[in-house]
């Protein structure tokens, strides 16, 4: 899924709920933030790993924890979060809406 996609169908919720004000699609422009951030932290941990190589302060090499590990944890939170404040989740994803994505 591409963001337009997402962003698309999140937005057709709102609509779909008549909760398309302005604190919401806030909210929806949120979760497209995190979104980007979550891209972010997968490509780090498909470049580097959960752990990397680098150089301690006397230059010796060592291994070191990526901290996208951890930090890809909170924004999923944070991004499941946003969903639950807009009242989205698969319980109420049906034929009514329209809208098979999100």
């Amino acid at each position: 899924m591409d963001r337009e996609s997402i962003h698309e169908s999140l937005t057709k919720k709102l609509e779909s709920k008549s909760a398309n004000l302005a604190h919401f699609a806030d909210l929806v422009n949120d979760y497209m933030n995190f979104w980007d951030v979550k891209n972010a932290l997968n490509d780090d941990l498909k470049a580097r790993g959960v752990m990397y190589t680098d150089k301690s302060s006397v230059g010796v090499d060592m291994q070191k924890n990526n901290p996208s590990t951890k930090e890809l944890v909170m924004v999923n939170r944070q991004m499941l979060s946003i969903l639950k404040e807009l009242g989205f989740n698969t319980s109420d994803i049906g034929a009514n809406d329209g809208d098979d994505e999100m």
